[in-house]
């Protein structure tokens, strides 16, 4: 949780972020998370504020075509229809008409703000199986006929790219495909400061993500990769030519991450984490969410990632995490929540103290 002493950052000044016509401010982007940023968890974030742009899960082309064809509606994409807006919806495949077919039905049907390409996944399921992702960064010529079809099909909609440094850390070619990226007629390009082989292992290399800014003539750069703090959104602004932020992980399981790091930004002092208690009734009010959308068996199982999430890092965490990963039920769910969800030792103590008082009188 944040030091009291240490709310207030040394200011630094960032504009507004222009992704086309569209003005992003503050320059933070919650970052698309298959599986984990559906609409329930995009709620919860715009609940506490501070995000600039905020994205759906990753969507496959290929997948959204077949829905279609069913008469079925992508589960993905619950609630855009009636979401606030600016809202960015991220796609993913390796064949320029499916992407441009989706991409234009993104934007006439549910008027989305931003339609983003994925070429960052390292997954196997994506790279290996599909040849997307992170794949296609080994053919930049692939990747520009994708991004030159969508842009066509999504005009005026601006289309952004998302990318890695590189396949590998010995085939780093970032510089090389923003070139590519903004050739084809994206508004802005998000860059993760490591490589597909990288996975998740390692820091983000923010230097290389800096690197990539003097081959950008117009579109913006956007930095990911470890952004978990607003002391760390800051210092990118100041130490790295970024024009924008993407957060991503650190905020799963501090959806209030946003709010401190505009705050940080406005040279405002840094909001406190909430209490043990309010993070509690934060995860309460997630569940509720989950549940009325995909009902009490699906969304119980749905949730059990994200507690694991909320409580990760805290002491006295193991033993709830290890129960709710397995957690089946409501009430299952309700007492595991209010019987191991970490506390605040100082309240626990004067709730006690408070009880010995009352049984004494």
């Amino acid at each position: 949780m944040n030091d009291p002493a240490e709310t207030t950052l040394p200011p630094v000044i960032v504009k507004p972020l222009k992704i086309g016509d569209l003005v992003i401010d503050p320059p933070i982007l919650q970052a698309p998370m298959a599986g984990y940023t559906n609409y329930a968890f995009r709620q919860i974030v715009r609940d506490y504020g501070g995000v600039g742009l905020q994205a759906t899960e990753m969507v496959s082309a290929r997948s959204f075509v077949w829905l279609d064809q069913q008469a079925e509606f992508p589960d993905r994409l619950w609630g855009i229809e009636d979401e606030p807006r600016p809202l960015a919806v991220q796609m993913w495949d390796n064949e320029p008409d499916t992407m441009a077919r989706v991409g234009e039905r993104l934007v006439e049907e549910f008027q989305v703000s931003v339609v983003d390409i994925n070429f960052g996944c390292p997954v196997k399921q994506v790279t290996q199986s599909a040849h997307s992702g992170s794949y296609l960064l080994r053919w930049p010529e692939k990747m520009f006929s994708i991004i030159r079809r969508v842009v066509e099909a999504c005009a005026p909609t601006p289309v952004t790219a998302k990318i890695r440094l590189g396949c590998s850390r010995d085939k780093i070619n970032a510089n090389e495909i923003a070139q590519v990226v903004e050739e084809a007629g994206a508004a802005a390009l998000t860059v993760h400061g490591r490589t597909a082989a990288d996975f998740f292992k390692g820091s983000a290399d923010w230097e290389k993500i800096s690197e990539i800014k003097p081959y950008l003539k117009k579109i913006p750069l956007i930095g990911n990769g470890d952004l978990d703090s607003a002391a760390k959104v800051v210092e990118a602004f100041r130490s790295y030519q970024v024009d924008g932020v993407m957060i991503a992980r650190a905020c799963l399981g501090r959806p209030w991450l946003f709010a401190q790091a505009a705050a940080a930004l406005r040279g405002e002092p840094v909001p406190a984490d909430p209490t043990l208690a309010e993070q509690r009734m934060c995860l309460l009010r997630h569940y509720d969410l989950v549940v009325q959308r995909f009902g009490i068996e699906k969304g119980t199982m749905l949730m059990r990632k994200f507690a694991c999430c909320y409580a990760q890092g805290m002491y006295g965490a193991r033993a709830f995490r290890t129960r709710a990963a397995k957690v089946s039920s409501p009430a299952e769910f309700y007492e595991i929540v209010e019987n191991l969800f970490p506390r605040d030792p100082e309240v626990d103590a004067a709730d006690s103290a408070s009880a010995e008082l009352a049984s004494g009188s």
